[in-house]
C-alpha cells in the first residue's frame, strides 16, 4: 500500500507538472496570435521604433532600430542635433562615451551578451524552445486591479566578470488580452546588483498587422513612441564603428 501510494503521489506531481506547462504554452500560443501571429512575426525583417525618452528630468528624442540578423542601431538627439549613440553590426558592438561623445568599442563579454539578447528578434516569446529558452507559469497575481498570469522566462545565461549567470524575466501576462503589462528582471551588476526593476507596457497599438506597446516605462526612464515602422530601409553602414578622428 505504502508502495502505491508513493506512486500515486509521483504521477500526480507528474500531470501537475505537465499541465502547468501546457498551460504556459496556452498563453504564449494566445500571446503571439493575439498581437498579431507567428507567420506575420516570422516575416519581420526589422523593426524602427521612435520616440521621445524621459530620464532624470531630461527628454530625449530618439530612435532605435532592430533588424532579424542580429543588428541593432540607436539613434538619439541632444540639443538640436543628431547622432547614432550606440550600434551593434552583428559581430562588432559600440557606444558613445558620455564624457566624451567619443565611439568606445564594446568588450568581448559585452558583445556577447547583447549578441544573445539580440537574438530574440522579434519577440522572446515567438518559437522561444528554438532559441534555448525555456518558461515557467508561476501562477496569478493581480496588478493595480488586473489579474495576470505570471510566467518566468529563463533565457540564455549572462556574462558577468566572465561568470555565467542566470537571465530570467518574470513576465504578468493580463489574462483577458493575454499581452504582458508587468515585466520584471533582476540587476546582475553594478550599484544595483541584486535589485528588481519593474517596467510598464501599456498603449497597445497596431501597426500594419502587429500590435506593440506605445509606453513603456520603469522607475529610471518612460519611453513614449510616437512611430513604429515594420521591415525599413536599412543602410548597412551605419552600424559600423566610426573611425578615430
Amino acid at each position: 500500500m505504502k508502495k502505491l501510494k508513493t506512486l500515486s503521489i509521483a504521477l500526480a506531481l507528474i500531470f501537475s507538472v505537465s499541465s502547468y506547462a501546457q498551460t504556459a504554452d496556452e498563453i504564449i500560443n494566445n500571446y503571439i496570435e493575439n498581437i498579431g501571429g507567428k507567420e506575420k512575426l516570422e516575416q519581420l525583417k526589422g523593426v524602427q521604433m521612435i520616440g521621445n525618452m524621459k530620464m532624470q528630468g531630461m527628454e530625449i528624442p530618439f530612435e532605435q532600430l532592430s533588424t532579424k540578423d542580429g543588428k541593432q542601431l540607436v539613434s538619439i538627439e541632444l540639443q538640436g542635433n543628431k547622432m547614432i549613440w550606440s550600434a551593434f553590426d552583428g559581430e562588432v558592438s559600440w557606444q558613445r562615451n558620455q564624457m566624451t561623445m567619443e565611439a568606445e568599442k564594446s568588450d568581448n563579454e559585452a558583445t556577447q551578451n547583447l549578441k544573445n539578447e539580440l537574438a530574440q528578434f522579434p519577440d522572446p516569446f515567438l518559437n522561444y524552445k528554438e532559441k534555448g529558452y525555456t518558461v515557467e507559469l508561476i501562477g496569478k497575481e493581480t496588478i493595480d486591479g488586473t489579474e495576470t498570469f505570471k510566467i518566468k522566462l529563463t533565457k540564455k545565461p549572462v556574462l558577468v566578470n566572465g561568470e555565467s549567470l542566470p537571465n530570467i524575466t518574470n513576465y504578468y501576462f493580463d489574462s483577458e488580452n493575454f499581452v504582458p503589462i508587468v515585466i520584471e528582471t533582476t540587476v546582475n551588476q553594478g550599484p544595483m546588483k541584486g535589485q528588481t526593476v519593474k517596467s510598464t507596457l501599456s498603449d497597445y497599438q497596431e501597426v500594419d498587422g502587429i500590435y506593440f506597446p506605445f509606453s513603456m516605462g520603469s522607475q529610471f526612464q518612460t519611453m513614449e513612441f510616437k512611430e513604429i515602422k515594420l521591415n525599413p530601409e536599412v543602410d548597412a553602414a551605419s552600424f559600423a564603428l566610426p573611425a578615430k578622428k
